[in-house]
């Protein structure tokens, strides 16, 4: 009796220090008013055009915020014609499942869809069209576990959103990318402006449907309304590139913005709950939780 009593308290204090061990450190969430300052970072410094200051900026402090947060990071240089690309790449783990997260970091030159035809020779500032998806891959890289049994890529997409200008094209950089592919990730999820601040993201048409719906169901088990089980565009996007040599990729995109490509996309039209339904999902999908 003696011993199975030693044994019960030796359990019992084991338990304790075990649920006292999880109260002190808590599964990571991931933090919108985190990634907003990261919005707000990018916009301080300036649009982040090709060939600009800001988009040499942005290129050193993406490598030093992935690095701080304990990730490799890489840059892939490519070349269309006389257009420099550069990707930069995260990297954790190794093995399958094989995920890349990918967004663009890039600004557009022209906000040609202003209502001011004064302000359509401006750049775009780029808060939600670029910035977002930045700012939610950053915050995934801080919170993701480190012992995430999967091999997992955080693609920061250069060259993406100058189309329908002359000498240019949507999607250079994640082309270039894909290109140069040698064996297939299992899934590439693209999310691209993800923050606006009335936030609803339809299933995009040309992705793959099967994972769409893995990750609407992750959604709606966390109960973000901000995603909305019904398909709505097809897009000319990043995920494309994947999809065309036989990957299997979806775009996270909410479409129905009205300050796309015009002086008004700017920070006050992102907020932290959009960002973080986007967040964690994404952290709920990765880790299964």
């Amino acid at each position: 009796m003696k011993t199975m009593r030693i044994a019960m308290i030796a359990a019992i204090v084991f338990t304790g220090a075990a649920a006292l061990s999880c109260a002190q450190f808590p599964a990571a969430h991931f933090d919108g008013k985190r990634a907003l300052a990261d919005v707000k970072a990018q916009m301080d410094m300036g649009p982040r055009t090709m060939d600009s200051p800001a988009h040499v900026k942005i290129v050193d402090w993406i490598q030093a915020s992935l690095k701080s947060a304990g990730w490799t990071a890489e840059i892939q240089e490519a070349s269309k014609g006389a257009i420099k690309i550069r990707n930069i790449v995260g990297r954790r783990g190794q093995g399958r499942p094989w995920v890349i997260l990918g967004a663009h970091y890039d600004s557009r030159f022209l906000s040609d869809q202003d209502p001011d035809p004064a302000k359509r020779a401006l750049p775009v500032p780029g808060a939600n069209d670029g910035a977002s998806g930045v700012a939610v891959l950053l915050e995934l890289a801080r919170v993701l576990p480190k012992d995430l049994n999967k091999q997992v890529e955080l693609l920061f997409i250069d060259a993406e959103d100058n189309g329908n200008i002359p000498g240019w094209d949507w999607c250079l950089g994640s082309k270039a990318f894909a290109a140069e592919i040698k064996e297939k990730p299992d899934s590439v999820v693209i999310v691209d402006m993800i923050g606006d601040a009335d936030l609803n993201i339809y299933r995009e048409g040309f992705s793959d449907q099967k994972l769409t719906s893995e990750i609407w169901k992750t959604a709606a088990r966390l109960k973000f309304p901000q995603f909305i089980n019904e398909p709505k565009y097809q897009m000319d996007d990043d995920h494309l590139p994947f999809i065309e040599r036989g990957i299997t990729a979806i775009d996270i995109i909410d479409f129905d913005y009205p300050y796309w490509h015009t002086t008004g996309d700017t920070l006050d039209k992102v907020s932290a709950e959009s960002l973080r339904a986007v967040g964690e999902t994404l952290l709920a999908w990765l880790t299964g939780r």
